[in-house]
């Protein structure tokens, strides 16, 4: 058994294919944990769909995933790694995947992962995934780090495993409870501050102000460059991060892919109650327009997206000053 799943009410084709993404990742933490042994798996191999560099991991995973579910109830496989959409038969299910999220941290042993998002599947291959990710059936990670463990939602709250080394097989642990709220911690790539919108610029701009500025209190920041990571530090322990359009070419919405990264992610946020928006408008009610669309992300304390939504909600001449006289979101 690759993964404990019983009491979870999923069905025997949901079970299979969670059963086999399970096992294939069992099978990449062993493989990275082995990077340089026998192959350098940072070494670029070319460009996936999205104009990003390929590393061979990238590669290897994507191949490995797609296998494992071909001839499974995955009626269609979209993969970052890939141009369009893969059909692997005439199953029920449609899966879309980051096969291996942070790659840039793989030559550096910093956590990295992959990250799934499973929906019914309809009868067109490109619809089943142009959709709210509001009707996903289950979204989650896997992050091979000091530990190696599975995240999943399935709808009906956060189930946490982490990979037993002696069994290969993810143990179950308690499920991931609600979203810790008074963290004083913010994920962003402060180095692109210049390119930013005034709005995510005046709201980075209070909480570096700190105990002297409108939120009256310190922060601490934090970037991983691993989406997975960031998520999973969120999960655990709380905080807000961001990742805005910018005004650099190509970055007008973001670098984040809604259908394989942020809608799964979204998904598992609020199910604790955390709040996923790309700075004003719900994700999992956005409608992405193509399959590798873009889009920027603010996800975490719902509280503090919240608050990243009010400042871009006022009249551009206002400033961040408002936000202490008035007194809004003091959290």
């Amino acid at each position: 058994m690759a993964i404990e799943l019983e009491g979870l009410g999923l069905s025997p084709e949901l079970a299979d294919v969670m059963t086999r993404l399970a096992r294939v990742g069992a099978d990449l933490a062993r493989t990275i944990a082995r990077n340089g042994v026998e192959t350098d798996l940072a070494a670029g191999v070319g460009t996936n769909a999205g104009g990003d560099g390929q590393k061979a991991l990238d590669v290897m995973a994507d191949d490995a995933f797609r296998e494992a579910l071909t001839g499974t109830a995955v009626a269609y496989y979209a993969s970052e790694e890939q141009d369009e959409v893969v059909t692997l038969g005439k199953g029920t299910l449609a899966l879309a995947i980051d096969p291996l999220d942070g790659s840039s941290n793989i030559d550096v042993n910093v956590s990295i992962g992959t990250i799934f998002s499973i929906f019914p599947a309809t009868d067109d291959p490109n619809t089943s995934f142009l959709r709210k990710g509001s009707e996903q059936i289950a979204g989650g990670y896997i992050i091979y780090g000091p530990q190696c463990a599975l995240v999943c939602s399935f709808g009906r709250g956060v189930h946490h495993w982490v990979l037993d080394l002696d069994s290969r097989s993810f143990k179950r642990l308690p499920d991931i409870k609600a979203l810790p709220q008074d963290t004083s911690e913010y994920a962003i790539n402060a180095s692109n501050y210049r390119h930013w919108p005034s709005p995510i610029r005046a709201f980075i701009d209070d909480l570096v102000a700190g105990a002297e500025g409108p939120r009256g209190r310190n922060f601490n920041m934090r970037w991983i460059a691993s989406l997975v990571a960031e998520t999973h530090r969120i999960l655990m322990r709380g905080g807000v991060f961001l990742y805005p359009g910018d005004e650099r070419k190509g970055y007008a919405r973001g670098r984040l892919r809604h259908v394989y990264e942020c809608a799964p992610i979204a998904f598992l946020i609020t199910q604790v109650g955390g709040g996923a928006t790309d700075g004003c408008e719900d994700i999992l009610s956005a409608l992405p327009d193509k399959l590798h669309a873009r889009t920027p992300f603010v996800f975490g304390c719902a509280a503090k997206v919240a608050r990243v939504t009010a400042y871009h909600d006022l009249p551009g001449e206002e400033t961040s000053a408002l936000f202490n006289t008035r007194g809004l979101f003091r959290s």
